[in-house]
């Protein structure tokens, strides 16, 4: 995986990151999303690469970086503190400023990254995701009913009992489907205590502060100063659920909101790599 990118653990102000970079270019940050790792993105990466810096983190508590020392401290797993690392680290390896992508629970923390940090973001894309003040606001039965795992992953000590009593069963993946590193990595993950509850702190830090964040920046007016694409697989249901998703997106921005269906499941890094990297290439790099 990853020719000619190099692996490090990078210490930063909060939390230390695993983190995989390489290419050439503006730098791009790709966040992934759960229960994967940075090497989601082993197919799309070395794509990028050949215009970008390119530079794949495990976010703070999942894979292998590090997990916040106390699992109720929901400001230690909030997006917010995410975002904060999501700058440290780009400074670190020398760039001030920067293109941002999300997939997933990654989607919520470039999201984050670019509304507090927007001297920094310079164009975001969001893979899969809508605001979670949107997502929670226009919660209904249907939504409860797919996205359970939402409020269930938000409950204390069960959800972690349940995932690691059998997390082949509660998780699937496919060696064939995914490459057999990436596969090895998100196993090594999901079988991990550590990571698991790591993991869990991201939705419960959803459903306790990180909508609150959100929330106090609409009433702020507060939006995102940077170009917005988003891009939701169509094999996915975030179609279903909110209908015209870039109407969604379109009060969080100040410019007008650009986006389409990507054919392919949630996990399009994997499903679409090529579809999904030239998408990007194109956005970031403005054609």
């Amino acid at each position: 995986m990853f020719e000619g990118f190099q692996l490090e653990m990078i210490s930063l102000p909060e939390a230390t990151l695993r983190v995989r970079y390489g290419g050439s270019g503006p730098p791009l940050l790709l966040l992934h999303g759960h229960p994967r790792t940075h090497t989601t993105w082993h197919k799309v990466a070395p794509l990028l690469a050949r215009s970008f810096t390119v530079v794949c983190p495990d976010l703070r508590g999942f894979g292998r970086s590090s997990k916040p020392t106390n699992p109720h401290d929901y400001g230690a797993f909030s997006k917010r503190a995410k975002g904060r690392d999501c700058v440290a680290l780009m400074e670190s390896l020398g760039f001030d400023k920067f293109y941002l992508a999300g997939h997933d629970r990654g989607s919520y923390a470039a999201f984050r990254t670019a509304l507090d940090h927007p001297s920094r973001v310079l164009k975001l894309a969001v893979l899969d995701g809508v605001p979670i003040l949107e997502a929670l606001e226009r919660c209904g039965a249907r939504f409860a009913s797919k996205w359970w795992h939402w409020f269930f992953y938000a409950q204390p000590d069960k959800p972690e009992r349940a995932i690691l009593a059998n997390p082949e069963a509660w998780y699937g993946g496919d060696a064939e489907a995914m490459g057999r590193e990436n596969y090895e990595d998100f196993q090594a993950a999901i079988h991990d205590p550590e990571t698991v509850i790591g993991m869990l702190g991201d939705y419960r830090a959803g459903i306790e502060l990180d909508h609150l964040h959100d929330q106090k920046d609409r009433q702020a007016g507060r939006k995102l100063q940077c170009p917005l694409h988003v891009m939701w697989s169509l094999q996915d249901d975030l179609e279903d659920l909110y209908g015209d998703v870039l109407a969604v997106w379109a009060p969080w921005a100040e410019e007008k909101v650009t986006g389409a269906g990507i054919d392919s499941g949630h996990h399009m890094a994997e499903e679409a790599p090529v579809e999904l990297a030239c998408a990007l290439e194109a956005f970031f790099s403005g054609r």
